[in-house]
């Protein structure tokens, strides 16, 4: 579905200023006869007094004045025929603006519609069939007042993509917008693409323009609750409120944005893949394909381009990674772009391909990734390498080296004498002595029991997580101590080292079935999202990392 732009915003006396335009129309089409009908007999008095003046003078004036009199007439007959036009022009406008309101209306009561039928047939499944055997047939949800309620409720998601692009050979600068309004299931209600102008318009300012035009069309269609999802690390800062933009009319558009935030319920944003907003993706290079005619291409130039998957770009093939494993080939962009999300959230980045669990291989993603992108990657690997519970990490906060508990164990047997019963342990990096069991430097002639006692938070950054988990109500896997946080869903936690718990109690899963009589969810919860981990003993914080090759923070 989709609807043509408002272009005018002439508030809600349409009707009133059209009527005001076709009598102002009417007033100047009367005068301009009237200007006929006096301009003729001026002509035949002037006339008459021109003729007089030859007889008594003769002189050659007559001519310049016929002259005078025809430009003067020129003059005022042009000024009316714009001013007519302009007027026909306003009154056209004022009929498109109508026919956009009209079809906006109508693609608004078959939302509510469909939305509203759909809660029908969720209660229906819901009713017990006994139940529905003895009063099944006088039930009614009649569509009408109240029947909005169900779209007050939902959560809906906005998917928007700006893009800019150059044009070859002519080096045109291009830039369309892309907009998909989806249910909370993700089945599309909305649509829109449109054309951007691009004199001085950069990647960001077309992005932002993108979320501005999704917003006000969730605002129009009445929806109360929205999440929209970006897959721009930058655009991400600004609308969280991070950063701050530095192109006047960018930071115009984020203010822009907080205003149109402000009239939802809720309106959060979440950052994603590029692959998982392929709607306004589409969208927005649709737009851009409507303006270019292209030449047809020769079977050559046609074989040396592939169209990738993800932003439906026809990319050179030498810019084209194909995954090792399952050979899903993408566009370099594409690949950095989701390599740089995972690796953000803090995963190993696999085949983008939806199921497709191909790993990316360091070596092959070389190609396309920054040196800081590499390390970070090398870093996640080495982690995936070790199991949860298997980790160990350097407590001096200069080093903060990751190892293994065999590795450790191995490397300090040559330097420490019975390091199996002690727990004493030498860092393979720093060589510094720490405890494997407190997870401190080496607290000499001391046990382990006696130091937790005297020292309940040795470290700073591990109190003040502990006071932040304590206000937030997250949990502490009990198996590897990792932080969780309930965003959304049930009370069913499942930790990234496998193990599953009840995040009420901390009472333990088995068999995909609670051991605790704790409720398995609440209604307030049940919004689509996804569970934040955080690591154990620190607090993380975004790091901004400079990317060389494309000039951006992220």
């Amino acid at each position: 579905m989709s609807v043509p732009p408002l272009s005018l915003d002439f508030g809600s006396d349409s009707d009133d200023l059209q009527a005001v335009a076709a009598e102002q129309r009417r007033e100047i089409m009367a005068a301009k006869a009237l200007d006929t009908d006096l301009d003729f007999a001026f002509n035949l008095q002037l006339q008459e007094a021109i003729s007089a003046s030859l007889t008594l003078h003769h002189q050659p004036s007559p001519s310049s004045a016929t002259v005078s009199e025809s430009n003067t007439e020129e003059d005022v007959s042009n000024v009316s025929d714009l001013f007519s036009d302009e007027i026909l022009k306003l009154e056209q406008e004022l009929k498109d603006k109508a026919v956009s309101e009209t079809e906006f209306r109508k693609l608004k009561n078959d939302l509510h519609r469909r939305i509203h039928d759909h809660n029908v047939a969720l209660e229906i499944s819901r009713i017990p069939e006994e139940e529905w055997e003895d009063w099944g047939d006088n039930f009614e949800r009649p569509f009408g007042e109240g029947s909005s309620e169900g779209v007050n409720d939902e959560v809906f998601r906005v998917y928007f993509k700006g893009l800019v692009e150059k044009q070859l050979p002519e080096g045109t600068l291009l830039g369309g917008i892309g907009v998909a309004i989806c249910d909370s299931r993700d089945e599309l209600l909305f649509e829109l693409r449109k054309p951007l102008v691009c004199n001085g318009s950069s990647r960001q300012g077309a992005e932002m323009r993108a979320l501005v035009e999704g917003l006000n069309a969730a605002l129009e269609l009445e929806l109360k609750r929205v999440t929209f999802y970006c897959d721009y690390y930058t655009i991400f800062r600004y609308v969280t409120g991070h950063w701050s933009p530095k192109q006047r009319k960018v930071s115009a558009l984020v203010s822009q944005v907080s205003r149109l935030q402000e009239k939802f319920i809720y309106c959060q944003p979440f950052l994603v893949a590029r692959k998982d907003i392929k709607f306004a993706f589409k969208l927005a290079r649709e737009a851009i394909i409507s303006q270019v005619c292209k030449a047809a291409e020769s079977s050559d130039s046609r074989n040396s381009y592939e169209t990738c998957v993800i932003c439906l770009e026809d990319t050179n093939i030498s810019q084209v990674f194909p995954v090792d494993d399952c050979m899903h080939r993408y566009c370099f962009s594409c690949m950095k772009q989701h390599v740089e999300v995972k690796l953000l959230h803090g995963m190993l980045p696999t085949c983008p391909h939806e199921g497709c669990k191909s790993k990316l291989k360091i070596d092959s993603c070389s190609k396309f990734l920054t040196p800081r992108l590499i390390e970070i990657m090398s870093q996640r690997i080495k982690e995936a390498s070790i199991p949860v519970t298997e980790k160990v990490y350097c407590p001096y906060p200069k080093c903060s080296a990751l190892m293994s508990k065999s590795e450790v164990l191995e490397y300090s047997k040559s330097a420490l004498v019975g390091a199996e019963r002690s727990g004493a342990r030498n860092c393979i990096k720093c060589n510094g002595r720490f405890c494997l069991y407190c997870k401190v430097p080496w607290h000499d002639n001391m046990t382990c029991s006696d130091y937790k006692r005297r020292n309940p938070y040795p470290h700073p950054e591990e109190a003040k997580l502990k006071n932040l988990a304590a206000t937030n109500l997250w949990r502490q896997c009990v198996k590897c101590n990792h932080m969780i946080e309930l965003a959304a869903g049930c009370y069913h936690m499942t930790c990234r080292c496998g193990y599953e718990f009840c995040y009420t109690c901390g009472a333990e899963w088995k068999n995909k079935k609670a051991t605790c009589s704790c409720p398995l969810w609440d209604e307030a919860n049940i919004v689509e999202g996804e569970i934040d981990e955080e690591g154990e003993g620190e607090e993380e914080e975004d790091e901004e990392y400079y990317d060389s090759d494309s000039d951006e923070y992220w």
